[in-house]
């Protein structure tokens, strides 16, 4: 168990009902998980077990909030187990430790992969050029059918016809140059 000095802050500068709930429950995620590693993620605590977010915690004016990950938020609040005011809020330590073993095991199951998006009908504008520029219609064929979607999408998007004409030139330049659609943020 590593502790990370930021989250012994953040329970410091809770309102002070808070302070227990924060320090019990993150007790608990060591007990239940030895190996989470502790970070801040969008200005909250946070337990993580191989990357994967298991467990938050927060803290507010008037409540605290747990956060597992793998369970619907009820009731009024953030996270799972609605507002927190004080220890007696929290279930049993054995179901929560439970929750959380859970909620680890849910994020070691590998989910299903979502079916590739179909291929677009190439816009006859973008089509009659790339056949006019043999390297241009060479890189387009060489790319991923995401880096094909992007140009495609992006002409297909254009408004007006100007803009489109407009659009299939840049895109015949770049392809030409063996660039794909959004190249200028690849080194960023």
């Amino acid at each position: 168990m590593i502790c990370d000095p930021r989250i012994d802050e953040y329970i410091a500068k809770a309102a002070p009902f808070a302070q227990p709930i924060l320090t019990h429950l993150r007790a608990l995620v060591h007990q239940a998980l030895p190996e989470a590693e502790e970070t801040i993620k969008w200005g909250m605590p946070h337990f993580m077990v191989g990357g994967k977010n298991v467990v938050g915690l927060a803290a507010f004016k008037a409540h605290a909030s747990v956060v597992i990950h793998h369970e619907e938020r009820t009731g009024e609040g953030m996270g799972a187990l609605g507002k927190l005011a004080s220890l007696a809020d929290l279930p049993p330590d054995e179901e929560l430790i439970a929750r959380f073993q859970v909620g680890q095991g849910a994020l070691a199951r590998p989910r299903p992969k979502p079916a590739p998006r179909p291929e677009l009908p190439v816009p006859p504008a973008l089509a009659a050029a790339l056949d006019s520029a043999p390297a241009a219609r060479a890189a387009f064929d060489s790319f991923a059918p995401s880096h094909r979607r992007e140009y495609v999408e992006w002409i297909a998007d254009a408004k007006r016809e100007d803009t489109r004409a407009k659009r299939v030139a840049q895109a015949v330049e770049w392809l030409a140059e063996g660039k794909k659609r959004h190249w200028k943020y690849e080194n960023c």
